[in-house]
């Protein structure tokens, strides 16, 4: 049954997902801990678990072509909402799937969404998954996000997910751990923005376990005013693998960074590389479009944008 959406639930739901609307084919639309509309179709089966609160995504093999959305917003100021949903993706699948959360908190009390997501990426699947969180509202209660994100990828696989936190999420702990069978490839582009005394801590333990397997992690962030960040991934090779892991940062203000990237190497045969950066803005760069019409704090923000772009 549908539920007419707020002014504020539709903002967000353009944020996180780019929605405006209800979407075509397979959808959950989830607010404040309760389903608000649910699309199947002819391939995607959505259902809700028995155990626990969430959804389980069942992706017929070679499925191809199909968007499934699953965005979660939350407006109820107070709440703590947590939800796990799990996909099987068939073999031979082509498939995107958008998720993402956001968050409109108006109030002194903490908002909450946990979200715990679980993939088994059939053989010679390929899945693009893309999360998107946001937070708003004028309140000083606190808007959290700590998301979870299991990978399991059988032969042959290809995942590629893009972890994106734009503005307003007072404070995340973002978990990702996959593990790669032989020749399955993952490619984790991570984006984070922080700003006044926001806090933000990534780990991800990626385990490379078959012959053939790859991994490339890329984390783009910018700490802005007083927020902190930890950028804390390991890669484990235990195969004729190759894993490279790659963090840069933009530093502004009072702001903290730390990177700590990890590799392990438990073959012989495993090739795996890891590098870090963190700086300011380059001055030349924002000299440059000045040069070009702009003011000093457009340059600033168009080289921010540029970056985690």
């Amino acid at each position: 049954m549908a539920v007419d959406l707020s002014p504020i639930d539709e903002n967000l739901l353009a944020e996180i997902a780019n929605l405006h609307g209800m979407p075509k084919g397979a959808f959950n639309i989830r607010k404040d801990g309760q389903l608000v509309q649910r699309s199947n179709s002819a391939f995607v089966e959505i259902s809700t678990k028995t155990d626990h609160p969430g959804i389980d995504i069942h992706v017929k093999p070679g499925t191809k072509g199909e968007t499934i959305y699953i965005p979660v917003i939350v407006t109820q100021s107070g709440l703590k909402d947590v939800v796990y949903n799990t996909f099987y993706i068939g073999e031979d699948c082509d498939v995107k799937i958008v998720a993402g959360c956001g968050i409109h908190n108006a109030s002194h009390q903490a908002s909450e969404h946990d979200g715990i997501h679980s993939f088994y990426c059939g053989k010679n699947s390929h899945v693009v998954y893309v999360e998107k969180h946001y937070g708003e509202g004028e309140g000083t209660g606190e808007r959290i996000l700590n998301p979870t994100t299991n990978v399991y990828m059988e032969e042959g696989a290809t995942c590629e997910m893009e972890l994106v936190q734009l503005r307003g999420v007072t404070s995340t702990i973002r978990d990702t751990n996959a593990e790669l069978a032989a020749d399955a490839k993952l490619v984790l582009t991570e984006k984070l923005l922080t700003h006044d005394q926001q806090t933000a801590t990534s780990n991800m333990k990626i385990e490379l376990k078959g012959d053939g397997s790859s991994v490339q992690v890329i984390s783009r962030s910018v700490a802005q005013d007083d927020s902190e960040q930890v950028f804390n991934p390991l890669v484990i090779g235990e195969a004729a693998c190759r894993g490279h892991v790659q963090c840069d940062a933009i530093i502004m203000g009072r702001a903290k960074v730390k990177a700590i990237p990890g590799i392990e190497a438990a073959s012989e045969d495993a090739l795996l590389v890891h590098e870090a950066a963190i700086g300011k803005i380059a001055g030349d760069q924002i000299v440059k479009l000045m040069t070009l019409g702009l003011t000093e704090e457009e340059a600033e923000q168009e080289i921010l944008e540029d970056f985690l772009s």
